[in-house]
């Protein structure tokens, strides 16, 4: 049995006495997509920020290539996307990538075709010298997917990345995370819309801090007996789900 790029074991995390996360256990396959579903409050913005360090736990075990995290080494090979935009409102977005990209250790030449690889990977290549405070919040979405592309991350974590995004830039963000895949990027994203959902390898399905079932989309509706994600999310135990 192939060993998971990304094992997490026993995870749990609590605020004072409310339990946000309870005993989960998850592996992600090295090149897969795998998403977690779950409606607002289920914990999963709480469980990828563990990954990167953003949130402690309060037990269990974080490994990605065998290696424990958090790790300031393994730190550089993560690329994460927040709901929240953390961009400059005053600088370009050019500007924005290059102070993100010195962060990331890169110059010259590279810093240039890294940050022009990025701005084409999202469609924002014209749109590079317009300062982000007269950006729509679409086009800042994309702005933050470029910022965590730059250093071309063997693991990309992308918290609820399509928010506002209209479909048809939804549909070619997602071809371009099929190309990532690819090239051998493991991507985590986190989701509430269920057609979103279809589209990932594997599955997590989140519910009040459990994992109540995990699977491919076609598993996951096989073994429930039903023809939607949204049918199987109900099956398994989310029946208060609300989009």
């Amino acid at each position: 049995m192939t060993k998971p790029f990304l094992e997490m074991s026993g995870i749990t995390k609590s605020f004072g006495q409310h339990e946000v996360l309870k005993d989960i256990d998850l592996c992600v396959k090295k090149g897969e997509i795998y998403g977690i579903l779950g409606p607002s409050g289920a914990g999963k913005t709480t469980l990828v920020k563990m990954i990167v360090g953003l949130e402690k736990m309060s037990s269990g075990e974080i490994l990605m290539d065998g290696e424990r995290l958090p790790s300031q080494v393994l730190i550089q090979k993560i690329g994460y996307m927040a709901q929240s935009d953390a961009l400059y409102q005053e600088l370009t977005a050019y500007e924005n990538l290059e102070f993100f990209a010195s962060l990331y250790g890169l110059k010259g030449k590279e810093r240039k075709a890294r940050i022009e690889e990025a701005l084409n990977v999202v469609n924002l290549i014209h749109h590079q010298k317009k300062q982000v405070h007269n950006y729509s919040g679409g086009m800042k979405r994309r702005l933050s997917l470029a910022a965590s592309l730059l250093h071309q991350p063997d693991l990309l974590i992308l918290d609820e990345p399509t928010v506002g995004i209209d479909p048809v830039l939804r549909q070619s963000i997602w071809e371009q995370f099929y190309e990532l895949k690819k090239n051998g990027t493991t991507i985590i994203v986190t989701t509430h819309v269920m057609d979103e959902a279809e589209k990932c390898d594997t599955l997590g399905l989140l519910r009040d801090g459990k994992l109540i079932a995990s699977g491919s989309p076609s598993e996951l509706k096989a073994q429930a007996g039903v023809s939607s994600i949204e049918e199987a999310f109900l099956k398994f135990g989310g029946a208060q789900y609300a989009n």
